[in-house]
């Protein structure tokens, strides 16, 4: 499928006076006055990020009220439960706090709940407060969840059981009756920084407990790994305090992980140093098996495991759940594309609405994302759970999908979730006439240009521009996520060599030229491309910069992303 290009400006005066201030590459001050780094102190704490930069916790609104809670159940030997969703925010949240609590807390009054994917979905559930009732808890910290939770949150008081709630999801017009809520994006809180993950704001809680009782931030410190991981899986922006927490808790990662994060490390057989790319590629997929397969349970029992033994035992069955994730999740994409291919009106559709009631339902959203791949479109995928047709929606970047979800609210029996995914049940008689209504709104709302995929550039330069230092300021850039992405280039003009070639039938090796400089380069399931490059015309090359080390020897190479003839 074509895609577009769009390549960034920046203002020359704000560039060069960065420029001027940094003494480095014009290129690379130019990506940085597009980030909204135009000084010199806002370059240092950018490329130095430090602990101390971190915003003081009691900042946040009703952090005062959620320790003092915490004081008053440790004084009246209370029973805490610890409650968190299922994917690797929740999980990576509830380890961190748990295990803190414990340290830090009389280990027997204290307990951690995940709920069931299929028997509970997401969220604060009913089972997991009668859970709370039926074995004595009176405190419930529910991490990454239960900013909506009103009714839930008013069955528990009724029940004797208070709430904090640490979430960074958006409030609704009514807040849950909770002793404390902890969460950036509620109106009235004044905490600097509003973009921090359910883990990040359960990290923040234990800092302020470690204000509160005197102890050395290391305590909490120690947990950075987790919040790292956490961060990488739900694609906050990296910027801020998330930036810290992922820079420190990588290091973490790579010099001194806990046991769990080690397992998955050696069964992925991953080569260290890790990146935030290694994290969500090769960690994070692992993690949320276990609630997309069976039981998210098993991922927090792996994190709060101190014996390396019993937690590879762990990161085994997370291993065995993502091979039969990956297996359920080709499968039933293969099966999915076969019935979209069989649609003689599939060109002239906007969105894409699938279902089959055999389809495991912890696989749907994925399968969504990756037929989003091949037809460009807001997507449904939907399976039989109990008698409804449940499932999962994705959008393509720019369209706001719950709009689309909300306009067909007629016909859902749930319906929940943000810009660009959400999830929805309904009757399956309901499923065609959702099918063409979904259609209708979508056809009707979108921009057909946010059907065409986007490469966003950074900056056009020169095959001669890079080098090793340009390398290695870019590697400083890490860690890498959404309002950090790694720089994308553009080179015009380039050739073919005469040496580029397919190679394992799926990709292009490159070696190219742009005058008297030559590079080489991959371009991975690029081969249908093969023609434009070995033409001997000139074209237009997309690109991000890596290294490849052959027989020892590294340097530096174009990682492809796309290319087309030059006009």
């Amino acid at each position: 499928m074509p895609k577009r290009w769009t390549i960034l400006s920046a203002d020359e005066a704000e560039v060069q006076a960065l420029k001027n201030a940094l003494g480095i590459n014009e290129v690379l001050c130019k990506i940085l006055v597009q980030r909204d780094i135009k000084t010199f102190e806002t370059a240092k704490a950018f490329f130095r990020p430090d602990r101390s930069m971190r915003h003081d916790p009691f900042l946040m609104k009703d952090m005062a009220k959620a320790v003092a809670n915490i004081e008053v159940a440790l004084e009246n030997k209370e029973r805490i439960l610890v409650f968190g969703d299922y994917d690797v925010d929740g999980t990576t949240a509830v380890a961190t706090v748990f295990s803190f609590l414990r340290a830090h807390y009389d280990p027997q009054l204290l307990d951690f709940y995940i709920p069931h994917r299929y028997r509970e979905g997401y969220g604060i559930s009913k089972a997991g407060i009668d859970y709370a009732f039926d074995n004595g808890f009176t405190l419930i910290i529910a991490l990454d969840c239960g900013i909506k939770s009103v009714e839930l949150v008013a069955y528990a008081a009724n029940l004797g059981i208070r709430f904090i709630i640490c979430d960074h999801h958006l409030p609704g017009e009514t807040l849950p009756d909770a002793a404390a809520i902890l969460n950036a994006k509620q109106v009235g809180c004044l905490y600097p920084y509003k973009e921090l993950c359910g883990c990040g704001v359960g990290f923040k809680l234990i800092e302020a407990l470690c204000i509160q009782w005197g102890i050395d931030s290391g305590s909490a410190d120690k947990y950075l790994d987790l919040v790292a991981t956490a961060i990488a899986a739900d694609i906050v922006p990296m910027t801020g305090e998330n930036r810290i927490f992922a820079y420190y808790g990588l290091q973490q990662i790579n010099a001194q992980p806990l046991p769990g994060i080690a397992a998955l490390i050696k069964l992925a057989a991953c080569k260290l140093p890790l990146t935030i790319t290694n994290v969500v590629f090769v960690i994070a997929p692992r993690v949320n098996a276990a609630g997309r397969m069976d039981d998210g349970k098993k991922a927090v029992q792996l994190f709060i495991e101190k014996d390396s033994v019993a937690a590879l035992a762990f990161a085994e069955m997370l291993h065995s759940d993502n091979t039969e994730r990956k297996e359920a999740d080709k499968n039933i994409t293969e099966h999915a594309l076969e019935i979209l291919n069989a649609d003689v009106h599939i060109a002239d559709k906007k969105s894409t609405v699938v279902y089959n009631a055999n389809w495991h339902k912890g696989v749907v959203g994925i399968v969504a994302s990756r037929l989003i791949e091949t037809y460009h479109r807001p997507t449904v995928v939907l399976t039989l759970s109990g008698n409804l047709a449940t499932g999962s929606a994705r959008s393509v970047t720019g369209y706001n999908l719950y709009e689309a979800i909300y306009a067909c609210r007629d016909l859902l029996v749930t319906y929940g979730g943000h810009f660009a995914a959400a999830g929805l049940s309904m009757l399956p008689e309901n499923v065609q006439p959702f099918r063409a209504q979904f259609e209708k709104f979508v056809a009707a709302t979108i921009d057909e240009k946010l059907l065409i995929p986007e490469i966003v550039i950074d900056a056009e330069i020169l095959l001669a521009n890079i080098n090793q230092g340009l390398y290695n300021i870019i590697c400083q850039m890490e860690p890498f996520g959404p309002e950090n992405l790694r720089p994308v280039f553009i080179s015009r003009n380039v050739k073919d060599t005469g040496y580029s070639k397919i190679v394992k039938e799926a990709h292009i090796r490159f070696v190219i030229q742009q005058n008297d400089c030559s590079i080489t380069g991959i371009g991975f399931n690029m081969a249908e491309q093969f023609e434009n490059v070995s033409q001997g015309k000139p074209f237009d090359i997309v690109y991000t910069i890596d290294e490849n080390t052959f027989n020892g020897n590294t340097s530096l190479q174009l990682k492809v992303i796309d290319l087309r003839p030059c006009e």
